[in-house]
């Protein structure tokens, strides 16, 4: 079986948010490294693109995270808890995180996209044009960077893919040059468009 009917059986054939069953599509929740069953969820097309498009958001169509909520699924729960702090200028979100349950490791996975922070809180990670970086971007290098603690040196033009971010620092982010995990400093990547 293929990814799509791996979490279409996972799902029963329904968006993992909020049940729809029309326009469903694989949505990768960032940042994970390989996406994959453990990193996806099965997702309807408004989900999705409130998700992506924070400024669409219907606040009540996500009254159905009430139900989605209580997912066994790593990744839904991510989401889940991540769109509850979206929207906590709402009294509802407040009460569900309240009850909601997450190991340590899916906090940690759901706080890495920063939505749980206050605008003023987020540390703002920029590429060398100004362009703002998120987990689980690509970025390539604009120049030869010696690699400390090694000889290796990470050519100029290299592909740097789905980056983390350091989360206290505005400068850094991680990411692999071929096997190896490396910090690079922001001002020497340039972003790569999706579409590329």
């Amino acid at each position: 079986m293929n990814l799509q009917q791996d979490l279409e059986k996972r799902s029963g054939n329904q968006c993992e948010l909020c049940a729809a069953k029309q326009n469903l599509s694989i949505y990768e929740v960032k940042p994970i490294s390989t996406g994959g069953f453990d990193g996806s969820i099965l997702a309807c097309e408004t989900c999705i693109n409130q998700i992506e498009n924070p400024e669409e958001v219907n606040v009540n169509h996500w009254r159905c995270l009430n139900d989605a909520m209580w997912s066994e699924f790593t990744p839904v729960k991510v989401v889940v808890w991540r769109m509850l702090h979206r929207l906590k200028n709402e009294d509802w979100p407040t009460d569900l995180l309240g009850m909601m349950y997450m190991e340590d490791t899916e906090l940690a996975y759901a706080k890495e996209s920063g939505d749980h922070l206050s605008e003023s809180e987020k540390i703002i990670h920029r590429d060398v044009n100004g362009t703002i970086l998120q987990a689980g971007d690509n970025v390539v290098l604009i120049k030869d960077l010696k690699v400390k603690g090694s000889s290796m040196v990470a050519k100029q033009g290299t592909a740097v893919r789905r980056i983390s971010l350091d989360h206290e620092n505005a400068k850094y982010i991680e990411g692999k040059v071929g096997p190896t995990q490396i910090v690079i400093i922001t001002d020497y990547v340039k972003k790569i468009a999706d579409k590329e």
